[in-house]
């Protein structure tokens, strides 16, 4: 104890892991101890005589100007938390115990760097939040964005893409949002990105104007503008690698390091884990309302829309058609090539189909080889039989299914709304019979409900 006292004030706060400042009445430093350049960056000597707030983050100098208000009024602060900017620019988060002297006209403080801390206690809750916006998103566009503001609270994320691998070899970018770019086209994850190349290896990586030469391997590309730094980490999931997950930056006001490759990859888990949970669950969204084999909306899909089109074609007073439709002779088809021939041709069905109405119509595969169409929103009821006309004419055409040319026609009703009924059952009813009796005519014709209804109903005069 005695040696110990004759060792001079300044050695022993020197021996200290936590910085101590001293600054006056104006906030500029009048002595800072050796722990201040291993927090801070910078050496005594850089640093005495310039302004306290001016190393403080630009969000927290309001608050820490407040703070010193208050220090120097007399209050103690203990446990101060604030973000400063480490001369290298990484920025460090300190937890100040300070108090004012008013005899010596100086501000007193203890800094202690509690940077890792709150790195973990962010982790935690990013990990955490991930987990709720898996339960939370409506869908995988909705969790994209929850995890792009998650990552920004961890690190810099101006520029963020998640990058997807589907099962044809392709690489697609769902989400995309970068200052600088579009989004690009889907390319082949053999191509020469350096996000397709994180996903192949399934190792991160971390490029910087530093290590270019040495880590970019030769013919390699950036996706977008050249970034000055660019990170990417495989995305991980139970059934492998499906992805990437990258941050880029194009200017020196945001870097990233080794530091920030382990962060994004650890929480790169949690983000595979809720993007392979939102796919399963629209997988199974999408197999419960659509047809396996036309991938068309399924019967109740197709009822559900009607309900809904009903609801707003009495609220706006506009009309609304369904066009209930029946394969001629289709068993034929089946009995003499094959349900493999079948299936093709209903497939080969649905897709003329889709050509023949707008992306607002619904065409569904109501069962067997009936087809309903759905238009929901159109100005004249004559609209519906100029539609039907139109399907009526492409299936003039010949279908060429593997071996086989074969020539398809089908019987069309048609029931209007509010002309045949009001209600989803009323409309159905109505179509269907009309489709009915243009099969009774000799099929490869369409009808009306009026028509059909009508025991002098002519043909269209295409029919056969």
């Amino acid at each position: 104890m005695e040696k110990l006292a004759h060792v001079p004030l300044a050695n022993v706060a020197d021996l200290l892991l936590d910085a101590i400042c001293v600054v006056d009445a104006e906030g500029r430093y009048l002595y800072v101890n050796a722990a201040f350049e291993r927090i801070f960056g910078y050496q005594p000597a850089e640093i005495l005589g310039t302004r306290m707030i001016d190393l403080v983050h630009p969000d927290d100098r309001a608050r820490t100007l407040q703070t010193v208000d208050e220090i120097m009024g007399g209050q103690p602060k203990p446990h101060f938390e604030n973000r400063y900017v480490r001369k290298d620019g990484q920025i460090v988060h300190i937890m100040w115990s300070a108090r004012w002297s008013e005899a010596d006209q100086a501000r007193f403080a203890v800094a202690r760097d509690i940077t890792e801390l709150k790195r973990a206690e962010r982790v935690q809750a990013a990990l955490y939040a991930i987990s709720e916006a898996a339960f939370s998103a409506g869908d995988l566009l909705a969790l994209f964005g929850h995890i792009h503001r998650i990552v920004g609270e961890l690190l810099p994320a101006r520029n963020l893409f998640v990058a997807l691998r589907d099962d044809n070899g392709m690489l697609d970018f769902p989400y995309f949002v970068d200052e600088q770019g579009q989004r690009p086209e889907p390319q082949p994850l053999d191509s020469d990105a350096l996000s397709a190349l994180v996903v192949r290896t399934g190792e991160a990586l971390l490029l910087t104007p530093d290590n270019r030469d040495s880590v970019l391997p030769p013919g390699r590309r950036l996706i977008g503008h050249a970034a000055l730094d660019w990170l990417g980490v495989p995305l991980r999931a139970s059934r492998g690698i499906i992805g990437a997950l990258v941050v880029q930056s194009y200017d020196g006001d945001v870097r990233y390091t080794e530091r920030d490759k382990q962060l994004l990859q650890f929480v790169s888990d949690q983000v595979a884990a809720a993007i392979e949970r939102k796919q399963i669950e629209a997988r199974l969204h999408y197999v419960a309302h659509h047809d396996p084999l036309t991938e068309l909306p399924n019967r109740d899909v197709f009822h559900d829309r009607l309900e809904v089109a009903l609801a707003r074609a009495r609220r706006d007073n506009h009309p609304l058609a369904l066009l209930y439709i029946d394969l001629d002779r289709f068993k034929q088809v089946n009995d003499n090539h094959g349900h493999d021939t079948g299936d093709m041709l209903l497939r080969e069905v649905a897709a003329r189909l889709r050509q023949c109405v707008r992306e607002s119509d619904t065409v569904s595969r109501l069962g067997g080889d009936e087809f309903g169409v759905l238009l929901g929103q159109i100005r004249h009821p004559e609209d519906a039989t100029q539609i039907a006309a139109k399907i009526h004419h492409t299936f003039d055409h010949p279908c060429m299914l593997g071996e086989h040319r074969l020539r398809i026609a089908a019987s069309i009703g048609i029931a209007l709304h509010p002309a045949h009924g009001d209600s989803r059952e009323q409309l159905l009813r109505c179509a269907d019979n009309a489709m009915y009796m243009a099969k009774s005519q000799g099929g490869n014709r369409f009808l009306t409900g009026a028509i059909a209804n009508d025991t002098d109903a002519t043909d269209d005069p295409r029919s056969d």
